[in-house]
């Protein structure tokens, strides 16, 4: 049997923002953009990769996720710990710098991992962790 990883889900907190990001900065490709009821899912993915998309989605927008657990979500999205993501390139160095000139958090600058991998870490405008490996 052979499964791939046809969609991942971030949640977003500015969809503009969040747009600006993955489209301009990590120059992923828009594949999809709706809107309903006052609430907008994005889905963008890797160019080259049409199989393989991230969609960013309004945090929370099941009907039967109470007003605590609505607070807890963007808290956690707030802090960075409620969602995240590893994304794989040749040259993590070009990458890091491309980013930083773009205005992304820096959370980690590259460095050689004890387990064997070089990466860095980035928070996009919602505060998702987004680790970027160095394939060799």
């Amino acid at each position: 049997m052979e499964l791939t990883i046809h969609h991942s889900f971030l949640p977003h907190s500015d969809p503009e923002a969040s747009l600006a990001f993955y489209r301009d900065t990590l120059g992923f490709e828009v594949r999809n953009d709706v809107g309903y009821g006052g609430m907008r899912w994005i889905t963008v993915g890797p160019k080259g990769q049409p199989d393989t998309s991230i969609v960013l989605h309004p945090p929370a927008a099941d009907p039967g996720v109470t007003e605590d657990e609505r607070r807890t979500i963007a808290e956690m999205m707030a802090k960075g710990t409620y969602a995240m993501i590893v994304l794989a390139t040749k040259d993590v160095d070009g990458v890091f710098e491309r980013l930083q000139a773009g205005d992304a958090e820096v959370v980690q600058e590259p460095m050689d991992q004890p387990y064997g991998v070089r990466d860095c870490a980035f928070r996009d405008p919602a505060g998702n962790l987004i680790r970027i490996q160095e394939r060799r």
